[in-house]
Order: structure tokens, then sequence, then C-alpha cells
């Protein structure tokens, strides 16, 4: 059974949120997302300062099985990126609520967070 923290916000497509405060949000992949790709090998982040909308891809994920795109849960810049992932990706497979977040973004509308799974309809979805 993958981890579902109870105090973070999910999408759909396996991206998480932490709401940091002051307007800055952590994106990163679920452990149920990492447990699915497998061994991760590389990640393609974008720039600080890029503008990203709701649902815009913001980079892409690459295993050794498969290779993903990544979506905005929300609106907002890109205030931050984590250049660890740069020299070791499988950060992502070994703690993806941790050291494994990917970006931080300043909201652009607070309202996008009112879209996003709560951890139970989350878990449900992945069984």
């Amino acid at each position: 059974m993958a981890n579902v923290p109870g105090d973070l916000l999910y999408t759909a497509e396996h991206e998480y949120i932490r709401d940091l405060g002051n307007g800055i949000v952590e994106v990163g992949v679920t452990d149920y997302a990492q447990g699915e790709l497998g061994d991760i090998v590389y990640l393609e982040l974008p720039k600080v300062g890029t503008s990203l909308a709701q649902h815009d891809v913001f980079g892409t994920i690459e295993a050794v099985k498969a290779v993903s795109e990544l979506f905005a849960p929300v609106g907002g810049e890109v205030t931050e990126i984590n250049s660890r992932l740069d020299a070791e990706p499988a950060v992502v497979n070994t703690d993806p609520y941790g050291a494994g977040w990917m970006i931080r973004l300043k909201l652009s509308d607070p309202s996008h967070l009112d879209a996003l799974l709560k951890p139970d309809a989350y878990s449900a979805q992945i069984g």
C-alpha cells in the first residue's frame, strides 16, 4: 500500500502539494507514482521564474520503464527547484515527500487548492 500523508493535497495525476504558508506550495510526485514508474533516472524541471497555469506541463520524469509528463496542480510562479535532483534523481524513489520534492510555487490563485484531492479521496483512487 502506498504512503498517503494526511497533511498533503493530491491530483488524479499523482502529484502532491504541501502548503508551506505565505502562498508558497511544494510540488512532487506521490509514493504511488514513484512506485509505478520504478527507478527514476532523470528529471527535467522548469527554471525559477517560470509562470505556470493550473494543469500546465512543468517538466518530465524519466524512469527505467517510462517517461511521463509532470503537471502543475496549481497555477503560480516557480520560486525554487530542487537542484539536488539533477545529480540524484533517485531521491524521488527513496523520499518522495521529503528530499524528493521537485518545485516550489508562489500561488497565483489560492482557490486552485480547492480542486485538489484530500488524502482519503486520493487513497480511494489508488485503491
